[in-house]
């Protein structure tokens, strides 16, 4: 009975790391798994056919860091992933190679390095991916024995990149613009599953479903849009399609909220949906009959219907009017202004230089370290800091201790392939193996991510210095030197480790709440409705920036983690007060009672006060708000704003 009691008692480990080891439930990417496989077994092939098996494992790492950048649905999109971050590494290992062997010329030129890869990674992620790559080759170059002349070693990393390349653009021809529209054909298919979802616990899971697929969708065509000269009709199509579907997100909310009474949705609705986006997805053209659905009940379920018929047209229309195509995140701008913006954004952002100064810091201790002190093969050292300090994968905290951990699985994986495999032949199969786990354990997290890609790489150091199964114990315990300088330098020491700024994130996206519910009610039906869906769409973005924001923040230790889940109701609490603004919205442009102007006023009002009261940190008064009249407009709403405030107040 005792014992009984004491394993009930037993302490869990912390929330913060379990969230990190939990596997992420994800499909295999069998394609990648296939790709990767080849793109770092062959050139292992092909070198040891030649008599260079080091020339082609750096082929081999060249095609490692493909692997990793090729994260893009567009095929467009791939080819710019994978290409740019391999010209900035193939720089790096240039850099590199300059000062190998030179000592404190090395610490200097690693740590003005690292300083240069924090700053652009600050851009977007494709400059990110760029600036790691950066960071990583150069290290590479400072600390392994690479062959000469100077311009083989880049060239051979290049190599590497363009056959990931080829072996990607080989369906190409076949699959051109499918990518594009299975993209666009899972958006509608999530809105035909948070139709099914109105009424059930399910329904606030399936709409923060949506919005990623809508953000992904949006992402996707507005980006290849942006690199592409004039309006190309595909996409004109499908950016009309996509923005077809927006309406029927409109009204499915307003059939969230529409009283009980009215019985459940009935199931014409969303198939007539899963019927669209089969068209979608088949790229079906030409007339179609008219979506069979249920009579409507409703201002609600008028407005859904309506928005079912109209996206219906637009998908099967043909050639859709390029100028009507309207962008619900706005037209990219040319690609003079961008670079500007992200040239500003480089030298003049606080957060860029911050993040810089980190990682600067924490490469130029490590290289001090390992210059004062004899760490065999210390580049692994400058490694682990590298990919710890990366700060859009996560909370530094988490990442080091799952990537200590990670490391440790690695090895465990790696020991019995250098204590029994030789070198030659053997290992072509045997990276075939490893490689192929790199995507599949990708997507599960960045613990089983680094489990997956540790082996690999010791495989491909030991045919450039050939240490063999002695590799095993000192990448272990350089790996927990890099962890610890990344937890000391990179996160200690900086206060706003401690002090995060979600609650300035969050009173940030209140105060536009407020001024979305202003919006969505001073104008008059039917009126300026592109500003409002183009308002809405980055309000929806925002919100969904702050949640990814908020879930980093959860896996911190305290105090951080428990601020962050103290606050997590009132994430939820806000994106409910937008979902109800919206369908209120569709249901007074459908015959729905149209609020006062006072209504509106005190609405935002008490919004304006929950914003202000999170910026300045003073709590809201408990229980100074009256309860709405019952035939206010605007009663549901008010009913959700107070339970926001609820949450805020002590």
């Amino acid at each position: 009975m005792a014992r009984t009691r004491l394993a009930r008692t037993r302490p869990a480990p912390p929330g913060w790391l379990t969230e990190g080891l939990r596997p992420r439930d994800a499909p295999i990417p069998w394609a990648a798994v296939a790709r990767a496989s080849v793109a770092l077994a062959a050139p292992l092939a092909v070198g040891t056919a030649a008599g260079q098996p080091g020339y082609g494992a750096l082929v081999s790492i060249g095609a490692l860091s493909g692997v990793i950048g090729d994260t893009a649905d567009a095929y467009r999109m791939r080819v710019f992933n994978i290409a740019v971050p391999q010209l900035v590494g193939a720089l790096g290992v240039l850099l590199g190679t300059q000062v190998y062997g030179s000592g404190w010329t090395a610490v200097a030129a690693l740590t003005v390095v690292a300083l240069v890869s924090g700053m652009i990674s600050s851009i977007g992620a494709v400059a990110s991916l760029s600036g790691l790559l950066l960071l990583l080759d150069a290290v590479i170059g400072a600390g392994l024995p690479l062959p000469s002349p100077w311009w083989l070693p880049p060239a051979l990393l290049l190599l590497g990149g363009l056959v990931v390349l080829a072996l990607t653009l080989l369906a190409w021809p076949l699959r051109r613009g499918t990518p594009e529209r299975a993209v666009v054909a899972d958006t509608y298919r999530t809105v035909a599953e948070l139709l099914e979802a109105t009424g059930s616990p399910t329904y606030d899971a399936k709409r923060r479903e949506l919005t990623q697929s809508l953000n992904h969708s949006y992402d996707l065509l507005l980006a290849r849009r942006a690199r592409q000269h004039g309006r190309s009709p595909t996409l004109v199509r499908l950016l009309a399609q996509l923005n077809a579907v927006i309406p029927v997100v409109e009204g499915t909310s307003a059939v969230w909220l529409r009283p009980p009474e009215f019985g459940p949705l009935p199931p014409g609705y969303p198939a007539a949906v899963r019927t669209l986006a089969e068209a979608v997805e088949l790229g079906r053209t030409g007339p179609a009959p008219p979506p069979d659905l249920p009579e409507p009940r409703g201002p609600s379920t008028r407005a859904l219907a309506e928005a079912i018929r109209h996206a219906a047209v637009v998908v099967h229309e043909a050639e859709p009017d390029p100028y009507a195509a309207d962008d619900r995140l706005g037209r990219p701008a040319g690609l003079e202004v961008r670079a500007r913006r992200a040239v500003r954004a480089l030298l003049l952002s606080g957060a860029s230089w911050r993040y810089g100064l980190r990682l600067a810091l924490c490469i130029g201790l490590a290289q001090v370290l390992v210059s004062v002190i004899a760490v065999p093969r210390s580049y692994w050292v400058t490694l682990t800091v590298t990919f710890v300090m990366k700060p859009d994968f996560g909370s530094v905290f988490s990442r080091a201790v799952l990537r200590a951990l990670g490391t440790a699985a690695g090895l465990l994986l790696a020991m019995p392939v250098l204590a029994e495999v030789p070198h030659g032949w053997w290992d072509v199969p045997v990276m075939a193996a490893l490689a192929s786990l790199i995507p599949a354990l990708s997507a599960k997290g960045y613990a089983f991510q680094t489990a997956a890609i540790t082996p690999v790489i010791l495989l491909l150091s030991d045919l450039l210095n050939h240490q063999g199964f002695h590799l095993v114990l000192p990448r272990l315990y350089d790996s927990l030197i890099g962890c610890g300088i990344s937890l000391l330098a990179g996160y200690l020491l900086w206060p706003e480790s401690w002090h995060t700024r979600i609650g300035d994130r969050l009173a940030d996206a209140v105060q536009d709440t407020a001024s979305y519910v202003s919006m969505a009610f001073t104008t008059a039906p039917g009126r300026d409705g592109p500003a409002r869906a183009r308002y809405r769409r980055r309000l929806y973005r925002d919100l969904s920036a702050v949640r990814g924001e908020f879930q980093r923040a959860l896996t911190e230790p305290p105090p951080v983690g428990a601020r962050a889940e103290a606050w997590w109701p009132l994430v939820i609490a806000v994106e409910r007060i937008v979902d109800t603004t919206t369908a209120t919205r569709v249901r007074v442009e459908h015959g729905a009672p149209v609020p006062t102007p006072a209504e509106v006023e005190a609405v935002t009002r008490e919004l304006t006060d929950l914003a202000e009261a999170l910026r300045s940190g003073v709590p809201l008064p408990a229980g100074d708000l009256a309860a709405p009249a019952p035939h206010c407009a605007l009663a549901r709403l008010h009913h959700e704003v107070h339970a926001a405030r609820s949450i805020a107040a002590p």
